[in-house]
């Protein structure tokens, strides 16, 4: 695979992601939820940190720390999807680097500049592009998430131990285009190892 079929991929990716978050970020107020089907929704989020919403401790420098370790990472990946096309890698490693760089350079964006051209969001607000009164400096602007798929939404069985009568979800995740992509390139690396890394 060339170089610019492997750009055009982080480019179309990065476009999905951007858009999507845009348009959830300018037209959603936060965790306002919308039902597509009964096991996919629309319901927007904001993360302050890592992936579940994790977060880097104070004394770790917390979010620019983060930001700057993604910022890092990015170049990284970047170099490897270029040394792996002139080495002619397989296109399922290749595809996957594309996807994985597109991934987390779309939340760098979020990061880096969505604090600086965005308003807060809030439970009876929907935000609005607003450089002159902003929620955030350069690097701690906060992640859109959007996609929530609750496959499995119960309640345990009374007669189970301990766990009986609570609710009980599964893949109550909410995430967005940019985490799915890195999450594909991660499947498509297990799925398909020996063809990603053949032997030589």
């Amino acid at each position: 695979m060339s170089l610019k079929k492997a750009y055009l991929i982080v480019i179309a990716v990065l476009l999905i992601d951007q858009i999507s978050k845009i348009y959830i970020k300018t037209h959603f107020r936060l965790r306002e939820s919308k039902e597509v089907f009964s096991w996919f929704y629309i319901q927007f989020i904001e993360n302050d940190g890592m992936a579940w919403g994790a977060e880097l401790p104070g004394w770790a420098g917390g979010k620019l720390t983060l930001t700057l370790f993604r910022i890092l990472a990015v170049v990284g990946i970047g170099w490897w999807l270029k040394d792996s096309i002139k080495k002619r890698e397989s296109n399922y490693l290749i595809v996957s680097i594309a996807l994985i760089l597109a991934g987390a350079f779309g939340n760098i964006i979020d990061s880096v500049f969505y604090g600086l051209i965005f308003d807060h969001s809030l439970p009876n607000k929907v935000a609005a592009f607003n450089t002159a009164n902003h929620y955030g400096t350069i690097l701690h602007g906060k992640v859109v998430d959007m996609l929530y798929f609750p496959i499995i939404d119960t309640t345990w069985p009374s007669w189970v131990p301990v766990l009986g009568g609570r609710p009980f979800s599964f893949f109550n995740a909410i995430f967005n285009v940019a985490d799915a992509a890195i999450s594909v390139a991660v499947g498509i690396l297990i799925i398909f190892n020996k063809k990603a890394f053949p032997k030589r």
